[in-house]
């Protein structure tokens, strides 16, 4: 093992590199590996690896800044999102702590768990291996390509689908298809990864789908696709399934004290570690009150995100998820500190508090980031039901178990198919928020035009979106490595 060499292709070739002569190689001496059960282990891992980056800002951070939830302070480049001020060359996010909070951190992470998940796909069928575990390993390398590709289509719309690794500069250089297109390849993936995945239990390791997590992310992919009827069908199988339950208090689902009883409910997701080494993410620093003031959310934390005062409004005071923002705290000194006094950039600073850990060390937290979550899966039931057939008492049924856990009553039967969806959207941003999801939701139903301009507070007045900004612009380094891809037609 010791001199195996790892190469990976990033789709950064130079493009004013064209006159050298030297051959280019996409992979050295991966003759010599996937050749045991621990080499097909090593390599599956490395397939989550990407996540690391993915997830410490970029994943959630990139499209709650755009939405309607939450917003940065204006400072160091984040408010390029909150004001759509962002170019295809990500300008502003140059640098490396600005780039790891970019869509561009989104395209090559995701990219990277492409390459490394394609690898496994090509090297590990002929492992020498128990078959059992060789499925399994397969089955988590097509879920982890269907996400990457998935998450790419959300926030790019058209993308490269790329299905085998590089094996040279021409199997590396691939042009773009359709967002459709690229999710028939989930739906393709999510296939293999159903038929391998075993269900849901207790020695699934941390981190890892399940068959069950595999069918939620299908339901998802069809909901995005706006095929009503694969998305009800596979929410459905999860839901009948009985593996997955909701926590009977919401607020247990964010106690990093209860993560493992949460994951009932909390299906997957990116887990995060206080310890080192470990995985963690700073998002858990910018949610916190201001020069780590605060001490019940992390030892150290930045005071750099804060949700919207007319977010925080809109919540029925009954509704135990208002419980997860506040709106004072107590610092260490034991004292009450105001709202007024929450942030020095306005006196209507709402906090977050889905990411506490007081006992995380500085910014590291082990409060995880959900990725997929059993509400999410009852709410896309509810949505997609609602589009197939119009409201029915099925659809009723599944939007009110949530508002019920939630403390609610139940939605009032009877509205017509438009008012229950925007229903279910409502329900969606009062569950999800903070959680990287309530833009993809303004996206994918085009209504990002009319609800963001009126989603401004003293801090941005002003916010003014336009058509081009419901997909990311693919970033400008990867046009020019690449000859065959083309930016979106919107951002050119």
């Amino acid at each position: 093992m010791k001199n195996i060499q790892y190469y990976i292709f990033f789709f950064l070739v130079c493009a004013s590199c064209n006159k050298l002569e030297e051959t280019p190689y996409s992979s050295i001496f991966t003759d010599n590996f996937y050749k045991t059960a621990s080499d097909a282990e090593a390599a599956l891992t490395a397939v989550y690896g990407p996540m690391v980056n993915l997830y410490n800002t970029a994943g959630t951070g990139a499209s709650d800044f755009s939405a309607d939830q939450i917003y940065p302070r204006p400072v160091v480049g984040r408010d390029t999102y909150t004001l759509f001020s962002y170019d295809p060359n990500y300008t502003t996010q140059k640098s490396f702590s600005r780039q790891a909070e970019s869509p561009q951190q989104i395209w090559q992470s995701c990219y990277s768990g492409i390459e490394k998940a394609n690898w496994v796909l090509l090297k590990v069928p002929a492992t020498n291996m128990d078959t059992v575990r060789r499925s399994v390993i397969l089955g988590e390398a097509y879920y982890m390509r269907a996400f990457y590709l998935w998450t790419l289509a959300k926030n790019f719309g058209d993308i490269v689908v790329k299905t085998s690794p590089s094996t040279s500069l021409d199997t590396a250089i691939v042009g773009k298809s359709t967002q459709a297109e690229a999710f028939k390849q989930v739906y393709l993936d999510l296939d293999q990864a159903v038929s391998r995945l075993p269900s849901y239990s207790a020695d699934i390791q941390k981190g890892r789908p399940s068959k069950e997590v595999a069918m939620a992310l299908y339901a998802k992919t069809a909901l995005y696709a706006q095929d009503w009827a694969t998305a009800l069908n596979e929410a459905k199988l999860v839901l009948s399934a009985g593996k997955y339950s909701l926590m009977a208090n919401v607020l247990d689902v964010y106690d990093v004290s209860k993560e493992d009883a949460a994951r009932q409910e909390n299906m997957w997701a990116f887990e995060c570690e206080s310890t080192s080494p470990g995985f963690s993410t700073q998002i858990i620093g910018l949610y916190g009150p201001r020069n780590s003031d605060g001490p019940a959310y992390a030892a150290t934390s930045y005071g750099s995100a804060f949700v919207y005062q007319a977010f925080f409004d809109s919540f029925n005071p009954v509704d135990k998820r208002r419980k997860l923002l506040d709106t004072n705290y107590i610092n260490k000194l034991g004292q009450v500190v105001a709202q007024k006094d929450i942030t020095p950039i306005t006196k209507k600073g709402v906090l977050l508090k889905k990411y506490m850990d007081p006992n995380s060390v500085g910014g590291s937290g082990a409060i995880n980031i959900p990725i997929l979550r059993l509400a999410d899966v009852y709410l896309i039931a509810a949505e997609a039901s609602a589009q197939l057939s119009g409201p029915s008492a099925e659809s009723y049924g599944y939007i009110n178990t949530v508002r019920a856990r939630a403390g609610l009553p139940d939605l009032t039967a009877g509205l017509d198919k438009g008012h229950f969806v925007d229903s279910v959207l409502q329900e969606r941003s009062w569950e999800l928020f903070g959680e990287g999801d309530r833009w993809y939701d303004l996206t994918r139903t085009n209504t990002f035009l009319q609800v963001i301009p009126t989603a401004v507070n003293d801090v941005f007045p002003t916010r003014s979106p336009q058509k081009k900004h419901r997909y990311f612009p693919i970033p400008l380094d990867e046009i020019n490595a690449n000859p065959k891809l083309e930016q979106n037609s919107d951002w050119k």
